[in-house]
């Protein structure tokens, strides 16, 4: 019996013992590998999939993960990983969510918006604050986000009370005392123009006579309300608070209480980060 297309590309790969073979359903190859003959270099990677069920759950789940795909026939080929790989999932968090699954008191959390098991946040982003949360099933990648030692830059965009001075932002910069704990150095400047946000379903406090800015504050460490306390200590205090980047990976254009799964590319660039 003649060889598949999808058993040859699986048994002449290097890694064809650590790759579950999968039925070929009708009108698809599944394969292992990058860019094939004939694949126009459309190949996907899927995990746990193992069922015409399984197919239709991981394409109805992901598809709008996967950028410029409109719908599954766009890819002649799907590739197909190994048992158990790791999910982890990038989140706007948004404002007036709580960074948990659960609560006592029935606010708003994780579990409104993500559906996914066996993820958990790697990290807090509080529940007035906005922007990147990274959920994973990983916990090597988890230490990696959370532990101070490995210097993973956490970018945030602060809109902050009144015009800061450049002495008020040098303080920042070289770090102010916080319960008895100086922070450490951080990067800070004005952005301008302002960044184009979406809108924040409770509006900020606004006071006529009273200008705001906003600021891009980068941290290595994770105090308690960090952000809010440092700009406080120095006479502006934060309005709006948004998490932009987590090391190499960025918000881009998620909206507010979307997911998507992390690339291989993120994963590969958060690895590489010294």
């Amino acid at each position: 019996m003649a060889m598949s297309k999808c058993d040859a590309l699986l048994d002449n790969s290097p890694q064809a013992d650590k790759t579950r073979k999968t039925t070929c359903f009708s009108g698809w190859e599944m394969c292992y590998g990058g860019a094939n003959e004939g694949s126009e270099g459309k190949c996907v990677i899927y995990d746990w999939i193992n069922t015409r069920r399984g197919l239709h759950t991981i394409l109805q789940s992901y598809i709008s993960a996967i950028e410029g795909v409109d719908s599954p026939s766009d890819f002649p080929c799907m590739v197909v990983m190994a048992l158990s790989r790791p999910k982890t999932i990038l989140f706007h968090k948004p404002y007036d969510v709580l960074p948990s699954f659960t609560d006592p008191e029935g606010r708003a959390t994780l579990a409104d918006y993500i559906h996914t098991p066996d993820v958990y946040a790697a990290g807090r982003l509080d529940r007035d604050s906005e922007g990147l949360m990274i959920l994973t099933s990983d916990g090597a990648l988890a230490h990696r986000v959370t532990d101070p030692k490995h210097k993973l830059p956490k970018v945030y965009w602060a809109q902050v009370e009144r015009i800061p001075d450049d002495a008020a932002l040098d303080r920042l910069r070289q770090g102010v005392v916080l319960s008895g704990t100086r922070t450490r150095p951080a990067k800070v400047r004005r952005l301008t123009p302002e960044p184009s946000l979406p809108e924040r379903p409770v509006p900020i406090r606004v006071r006529r006579t009273v200008p705001t800015v906003w600021l891009e504050i980068v941290l290595h460490e994770g105090m308690n309300r960090q952000v809010r306390r440092m700009t406080a200590a120095v006479g502006h205090p934060t309005l709006r608070l948004v998490r932009v980047a987590i090391g190499p990976v960025k918000l881009g254009n998620l909206a507010p209480g979307q997911w998507r799964m992390m690339t291989l590319q993120e994963r590969a660039a958060l690895d590489r980060r010294e």
